[in-house]
């Protein structure tokens, strides 16, 4: 790989020209790690990988082709189609046949933008070995690559870059002196924008390094850097005080049950940069804690959100968002489940080791049934109306706790009806 020129964009300059300069992935590039290992074996193989934007899927395919010292054509799945993957056939031919008989690596960016016939273009060259596929996806590649593609292809998931990571990388542009020195609060708020993706990072301090030359600062503020990027940083900081106040106004206004400013919200979150994902992880939550068995549906749907989201990304996914919160706002609210299972916890955390009762133990041996496990059990189907009234199923000499008080609202009302008569039914046969 040529080393970058000085005109060249900021992402190009620091693009790591060898492996062990590469920012963040550890849990596959470092020491016995499974890409490690890929590029010293010296036996290129096909590939996914798997990640957000901006975490070095690009970088870590071009490093394996200079690795095996393999020509390098890539793809772009957005623009392309099958006359670009014919055309890296031919050259991958060329120089396979050619006087130098090298390796050739097909690079697809954004292969998940392929159809079917698209990517079943590439499955002859693959099985034959003219080339090494890697492909790069921001999306599941469960659900958005061919099951025959992906069973040629292992899949290595890249995760968004840490702080330190990120903290590297602007440390790298300062050293080439790139972009100005900054104070360090305007280096964490950087750090926070990105979000974990390197190339936002870095487009972000190429415009500031041209804003600063421009007004001929030495060194860079935070209160220079939210007037400049003022609309870009949005209202708030992944991770800082205001997002999390933000995330809590959302949480209590679905819990008290309004879709309008639940929604108002959500978007303002999204608006500001929230990573969707994360905010599907907490309306599940929400569906878990606040609605619970009052509509056990919520907890469903809000799966059912986030999986769409997985589906069709940004902004296409949020709508399924916009559906759940509106469900969890209006859905009737109970906090049974979440304190029933809290109060279970505190209980064993301070009780002591009970033993399980004998006509509750499993018995798959001859000993343990001479030993009387399980002895005495009532099977509940055999019994009428499916319930062995009188049984007993906690420890011996602990009294029925009660962790569970469902409320008066919504499916849970149904809920303290059967557990009325159950008890009713216990009383009876005692």
């Amino acid at each position: 790989m040529k080393p970058a020129q000085p005109h060249a964009p900021l992402a190009e300059r620091l693009r790591p020209r060898q492996l062990g300069e590469v920012i963040g992935q550890q849990h596959l590039l470092g020491e016995g790690m499974a890409l490690r290992l890929a590029f010293e074996s010296g036996q290129p193989h096909s590939c996914i990988l798997w990640g957000p934007p901006g975490v070095g899927k690009t970088t870590i395919a071009r490093l394996m082709a200079d690795a095996f010292d393999a020509q390098f054509i890539t793809i772009s799945a957005v623009l392309g189609g099958v006359k670009d993957i014919r055309e890296a056939v031919e050259q991958a031919q060329l120089v396979r046949d050619g006087l130098e008989q090298r390796r050739t690596i097909v690079f697809v960016d954004e292969v998940h933008r392929f159809n079917k016939s698209q990517q079943d273009a590439f499955l002859p060259h693959v099985e034959s070995g003219l080339f090494t596929f890697i492909g790069a996806t921001t999306e599941n590649p469960s659900f958005e690559v061919n099951s025959a593609l992906l069973s040629r292809a292992a899949v290595y998931v890249l995760q968004p870059l840490a702080e330190d990571d990120l903290r590297q990388i602007v440390q790298r542009a300062q050293a080439i002196g790139a972009v100005p020195a900054a104070e360090s609060v305007a280096v964490d708020r950087l750090i926070a924008y990105a979000d974990g993706d390197a190339r936002r990072l870095l487009n972000t301090l190429e415009t500031l390094a041209v804003a600063a030359g421009r007004e001929q600062l030495a060194e860079v503020t935070d209160a220079w850097l939210l007037k400049v990027l003022g609309e870009r940083m949005r209202r708030y900081d992944k991770g800082g005080e205001q997002f999390y106040d933000t995330i809590s106004a959302l949480h209590k206004s679905v819990r008290g049950s309004d879709p309008d400013a639940a929604l108002y919200w959500l978007v303002r979150m999204l608006d500001g940069g929230a990573d969707p994902r994360y905010m599907a992880r907490r309306l599940v939550r929400m569906a878990a804690e606040d609605i619970g068995l009052a509509d056990p549906r919520a907890l469903r749907l809000a799966l059912d959100a986030a999986e769409v989201y997985e589906r069709l990304g940004s902004p296409e996914g949020e709508l399924a968002l916009a559906e759940c919160v509106i469900y969890l706002a209006v859905a009737p609210k109970s906090n049974a489940v979440y304190k029933a299972f809290n109060s279970a916890k505190a209980f064993v955390k301070k009780d002591g080791t009970r033993p399980v009762p004998m006509h509750l133990r499993n018995a798959p041996t001859q000993l343990m049934k001479d030993l009387d496990y399980g002895r005495g059990y009532r099977y509940a189907h055999d019994e009428e109306g499916g319930f062995a009234a009188g049984e007993t199923y906690l420890p011996e000499g602990m009294a029925p706790p009660g962790f569970y008080q469902p409320v008066e609202r919504g499916l849970e009302i149904r809920i303290a009806d059967k557990l009325r008569e159950l008890q009713r039914l216990n009383h009876q046969k005692n």
